[in-house]
């Protein structure tokens, strides 16, 4: 499980991951919010704990802006602020949950384990799969972009899938070849970019916007082109 942990003092912060990396989580660090920010919005994490109080961008702003990119992904705000004004301010925020240090660290692992277990479990029990006019059901496996029905194979149904699960974030080639292929990458190929470019002539090119973005050098994403 992979955890982001947003927290400018540097002696919690390392605490808090020699903590959750000893009871079996990885974890990564930021200690300002618009590095947590970008690490939030296109990493591959599980859960994000974040301090109320950080530079560059506050906590509770930074925890708004993650759930109107990744509504699904818990949120755990931590602060030395307890009263319950601060408490509902962090809720309404849009966090998941609320600890007011000091706390004992077995608790911040018992409550990290149940919001994980319920993010896996809302992900693997979703039907269907929605981002901006673009929709899947899993169940039927039909596929529409607004409203129009759009024919895909297995292998281009599943690559979108994935790109639906994970919206808002850069896909590495090795990645995707590791979730969706289940096989490593060979950069001597380019099987994933010639199915990325048959999904692009069935998603993107019969529409007025494109969806689905290469990032040079990186990987490919799925987003809007007004959040370029």
């Amino acid at each position: 499980m992979q955890v982001l942990v947003i927290e400018d003092d540097a002696r919690v912060a390392q605490l808090l991951k020699r903590g959750l990396e000893e009871n079996g989580y990885d974890c990564d660090l930021a200690y300002d919010g618009a590095t947590g920010k970008k690490l939030a919005l296109y990493g591959s994490y599980d859960i994000v704990i974040a301090d109320v109080i950080l530079p560059e961008i506050q906590g509770l702003e930074l925890c708004r802006e993650i759930k109107q990119r990744r509504p699904g992904l818990p949120v755990i705000m931590l602060t030395a602020l307890g009263t319950t004004d601060d408490k509902v301010d962090g809720f309404d925020a849009g966090a998941d949950d609320y600890m007011v240090k000091p706390f004992e660290m077995r608790e911040l692992l018992a409550r990290v384990r149940a919001h994980v277990q319920r993010f896996a479990s809302h992900q693997s029990g979703l039907v269907l799969l929605r981002f901006h006019d673009l929709e899947m059901n899993l169940q039927t496996r039909e596929v529409k972009r607004n409203n129009t029905p759009i024919e895909l194979t297995p292998k281009e149904f599943g690559l979108l899938e994935y790109m639906l699960r994970n919206p808002n974030r850069v896909l590495s080639r090795s990645e995707i070849a590791d979730k969706v292929w289940n096989t490593r990458f060979d950069t001597g190929t380019n099987f994933i970019d010639v199915y990325i470019n048959y999904l692009r002539k069935k998603v993107d090119k019969p529409f007025n916007e494109r969806l689905i973005h290469t990032k040079p050098g990186v990987g490919f994403i799925l987003r809007t082109e007004k959040e370029s």
